[in-house]
C-alpha cells in the first residue's frame, strides 16, 4: 500500500540543500537570463532532479488524484511502483513470529521436552511462513500403563499368568524410566445375540459346564486405576475370572473407547500413556450392533457405573477405527496390541491406520509378555511423529522430517531418536485468507507436551502516522490516516473540504442519487452533494450531474468506436456529416429506396443507411408488397380507409392519385358499395 509521508533520502547532504544548492540555482538561472550564458544540460538535469526530490520531502503529493478511489493505493508491489509510489511509502509487511514461552530443553522433575513452548504467528494471506520445532526425550520421563484384557474363555490360561504379572512388569518399565504406574481393565462383549447367549442361565455362567469359577457376561469393566503398587496389580487381577461369549469376535474397541476416555476414573497422568490390548480373537467395529438392533451410533464418551462397568454397552453401537484412532490421539495414548499368532495380521492392518501403536506377538500362555511390552515401548518412544491437533479452518500446516530431507507432509516423522537426543522439525504454516486470531497445537504423538501457535493474519493497513486533527492535506479538518483522510464531526470529502453545515451526511448523498439510483452511479464520489467523477479506464473523466455519461462506451463498427465516423458523447454516437446508423457505420443515401415512381419506400417506410425499413406488414427492399394485407376491391363497406386505398395501388398501377379524389366523393354519399371504387376509379 502507498501512503502519504515523508521518505528517508539518506543521500542528500543538508549543507548541500540548504547552502549549495540554492547558491548554485541561483547563479545558474543568473548566468542563463541576466549573462546569456549557455550552461551544461548536466547541470540542469540535475538542478530538476534534486528539486523534485525536495517537493517529495518538503511537499509530499497525494498518490491518488482527484476522483480516483483509495483503494487504488492497495495493489501488488509492482504496480504501485509502476504508478509512482516512492519505494519508502509502501507499506508490505512480511509474516513474523514472536516467542512468547521459550524454555530451553532440560531434564529433572519436570522435564522440558520441546521448544518453543508457546509463540504467536502473524501471517501475511498466501505467504507461508516456516520455523524450525525442537524435541528432546528427556530420560526418566514417567510411564503410565493400562492394561486391558480379553476375558472370553479361550484366554483362560493367559489370565493364570497375568495374575502374577504386576511386580515383574513394573520393575521392567521402572529399569527404562524413573516413575511407572499399571492399571488393569477386562472386556468380553456385548450381552445380546448373536454375541452372546441371551438364556438366563448363560448369561450368569457363559463358560462350559466344567468350568467352576466363571464371571456373567459382560462388555467392559474398569478394575485398578493407575497405581505404582505392583502387590496391589496382583492382588485385584486374581481376583478376575474368566467369562465367555457366542461369536468370535470381540468388543474390543468398545473397551479401549471407555478406557480412553474416562480420563479420571483410569487416573491418565502428565506422562507417556501406553494401552495394552491383550487378546486372541479380532474385533468388532461400528455397523456390528445392528445385528442385535442397536442402531445410535457411539457417543464416545465416558459411560461407567459406580461398578465402573460399562453402562451402554447395549444401547450404543462400536465405535469404528476412525473414531479410535482420534480419540487415541486426543489423548497421547499409543495403543500396544498384545495379540496371538493367528490374528497378528489383522492387528497389523489395524495398526496402520492408528499412528504410534505397535503390535506384539504373545505365546499361547502370555508368558512373553513383559518383554512384548518393554519392546514395543522402546519403539514407539524411538519414534517421534509431530503432527497438530485442533487446527482452524483456512490455516495449513505441513513439515519436514528431522534432517529436512524429504518433502512436505501433514506429519513430521523422525526414527531411532534415542534418550537425550535432539531433533528439530521444520514446520511451515499459511494462512489461506484473512481470519480472526485463532489457536491450536503442535507436538509429538504420545507425549503431553505441545507447542501452542497462536495465529493472527496482517489484513489490515499498518501505518503509524501521527494524529493531526488539523492537517494540512485535510483542509485542516482532520488527520492523516494511512494516507487517507480521516475527518473530524461535520466534515467529509476525500480531503474534508465537504462541510455538512444545517444538512446531514444522508441528505447531501440523496443528491448524487438519480432516482434513488447508486451513488453517483458507481462511477464518483459524492462530496458535498455534488458528484466529483472518477476516472475511465483509458484514463478520462466519467461526467454529468451524475457521473452518468462518458465517451468510450458507444457502439463500435468494424472495431472502431462510432465506426470511425463520429464521435462517442454520453454513450451515443454523433454522427459526421455523410453519416447514420447507431454506430455511424453507413453514409447518407436514398439511392436504394426510391422507387420508380420517385416515391420513397412506396411512402410504407423510412429509409436508413440506404435501405427500406418497412412499416409493420411491409415487405420486399422498398416495401412494395404486403402479403397480409386484404385488397380494398375484394371488400364491401360504406366507407373506404386511406391505408385500403393504398392497397389498390400494386393492382391498378398510375390511378392511386385517382383513387384519393374518388375517396372524398364516396365519403359524401355514402350508400356506394366499396366495390364500385376500383370500378369508378377506372372509368375515371
Amino acid at each position: 500500500m502507498c501512503y502519504v509521508g515523508k521518505p528517508d533520502l539518506p543521500w542528500l547532504d543538508l549543507n548541500y540543500i540548504c547552502i549549495y544548492l540554492p547558491i548554485h540555482a541561483f547563479s545558474l538561472i543568473y548566468a542563463v537570463h541576466v549573462k546569456d550564458i549557455n550552461i551544461h544540460a548536466e547541470d540542469i538535469k540535475m538542478i530538476k532532479l534534486v528539486i523534485t526530490k525536495l517537493r517529495n520531502v518538503f511537499l509530499p503529493q497525494n498518490f491518488t488524484k482527484r476522483g480516483e478511489l483509495e483503494a487504488v493505493r492497495c495493489d501488488t508491489k509492482s504496480e504501485i511502483l509502476k504508478r509512482g509510489c516512492p519505494v519508502s511509502m509502501i507499506i508490505d509487511p512480511d509474516s513474523t513470529l514472536h516467542k512468547i514461552r521459550d524454555k530451553p530443553l532440560s531434564v529433572g522433575k519436570t522435564p522440558v521436552q520441546i521448544q518453543p513452548q508457546e509463540i504467536r504467528l502473524e501471517l501475511r494471506p498466501g505467504q507461508p511462513y516456516t520455523f524450525d520445532f525442537t524435541f528432546k526425550r528427556a530420560d526418566g520421563y514417567p510411564v503410565d500403563l493400562y492394561y486391558l484384557m480379553d476375558l472370553s474363555y479361550s484366554m483362560n490360561d493367559d489370565l493364570k499368568n497375568v495374575k502374577n504379572l504386576g511386580i515383574g512388569l513394573l520393575n521392567s518399565l521402572k529399569r527404562i524410566t524413573g516413575y511407572a504406574r499399571i492399571g488393569f481393565g477386562s472386556f468380553v462383549d456385548k450381552t445380546l445375540l448373536p454375541f452372546t447367549d441371551t438364556n438366563e442361565e448363560k448369561l450368569q455362567k457363559p463358560c462350559p459346564r466344567e468350568e467352576t469359577e466363571c464371571e456373567p457376561a459382560f462388555g467392559y469393566k474398569h478394575v485398578l486405576s493407575l497405581t505404582d503398587d505392583g502387590k496391589n496389580f496382583e492382588e485385584m487381577v486374581s481376583q478376575q475370572r474368566i467369562s465367555g461369549n457366542l461369536d468370535t469376535p470381540e468388543g474390543s474397541l468398545d473397551a479401549i473407547m471407555q478406557a480412553v476416555t474416562c480420563v479420571n476414573k483410569i487416573g491418565w497422568g502428565n506422562s507417556t500413556r501406553l494401552l495394552v490390548l491383550a487378546t486372541d480373537a479380532g474385533f468388532h467395529m461400528a455397523g456390528d450392533g445392528k445385528l442385535a438392533g442397536i442402531l445410535e451410533p457411539n457417543q464416545e464418551a465416558c459411560q461407567l457405573d459406580d461398578k465402573n462397568m460399562y453402562i451402554k454397552s447395549n444401547l450404543w453401537d462400536y465405535p469404528s477405527v476412525g473414531q479410535i484412532a482420534r480419540k487415541l490421539e486426543e489423548q497421547n495414548i499409543q495403543p500396544i496390541f498384545a495379540v496371538t499368532e493367528t490374528v497378528a495380521d489383522v492387528y497389523r492392518e489395524l495398526s496402520k491406520l492408528i499412528p504410534k501403536s505397535e503390535v506384539g506377538v504373545l505365546s499361547n500362555d502370555s508368558s512373553n509378555v513383559v518383554n512384548l511390552i518393554v519392546e514395543a515401548y522402546n519403539k514407539l518412544s524411538s519414534n517421534i511423529i509431530v503432527t497438530h491437533d485442533n487446527l482452524p479452518e483456512d490455516i495449513a500446516v505441513t513439515y519436514k522430517d528431522c534432517g529436512g530431507q524429504k518433502e512436505h507432509s501433514d506429519k513430521g516423522t523422525c526414527n531411532n531418536v534415542n534418550i537425550g537426543k535432539e531433533v528439530t522439525f521444520s514446520v511451515t504454516v499459511k494462512a489461506l485468507k484473512c481470519i480472526d486470531e485463532k489457536t491450536f497445537n503442535i507436538g509429538p504423538l504420545g507425549f503431553n507436551e505441545k507447542l501452542t501457535v497462536r495465529v493472527k493474519t496482517r489484513c489490515e493497513c499498518e501505518c503509524d502516522n501521527e494524529l493531526n486533527d488539523k492537517h494540512k492535506h485535510c483542509n485542516k479538518q482532520g488527520s492523516v490516516v494511512c494516507g487517507t483522510c480521516s475527518c473530524n464531526s461535520g466534515f467529509l470529502g476525500q480531503r474534508c473540504e465537504c462541510s455538512l453545515g444545517q444538512k446531514d451526511e444522508a441528505a447531501l448523498k440523496a443528491q448524487c442519487r438519480k432516482d434513488n439510483s447508486t451513488e453517483c452511479e458507481g462511477r464518483g464520489d459524492c462530496e458535498c452533494g455534488v458528484c466529483k467523477c472518477h476516472l475511465t479506464e483509458a484514463g478520462n473523466s466519467y461526467y454529468g450531474p451524475h457521473c452518468e455519461c462518458d465517451d468510450e462506451h458507444c457502439e463500435k463498427y468494424q472495431n472502431k468506436l462510432c465506426g470511425g465516423n463520429g464521435d462517442c458523447k454520453c454513450g451515443e454516437c454523433k454522427c459526421k456529416d455523410g453519416f447514420e446508423g447507431a454506430a455511424c457505420h453507413c453514409k447518407k443515401s436514398k439511392d436504394g429506396c426510391i422507387t420508380t415512381s420517385g416515391s420513397e419506400c412506396h411512402g410504407r417506410g423510412k429509409c436508413m443507411c440506404n435501405q427500406c425499413i418497412c412499416e409493420r406488414g411491409y415487405k420486399g427492399p422498398k416495401c412494395g408488397s404486403c402479403p397480409s394485407c386484404s385488397l380494398p376491391c375484394q371488400k364491401f363497406g360504406i366507407h373506404l380507409a386511406h391505408h385500403e386505398m393504398k392497397n389498390c395501388f400494386p393492382h391498378f398501377p398510375d390511378i392511386y392519385r385517382l383513387l384519393l379524389e374518388v375517396e372524398v366523393m364516396l365519403h359524401n354519399c355514402g350508400l356506394v358499395p366499396a366495390f364500385l371504387t376500383c370500378v369508378a376509379a377506372i372509368k375515371f
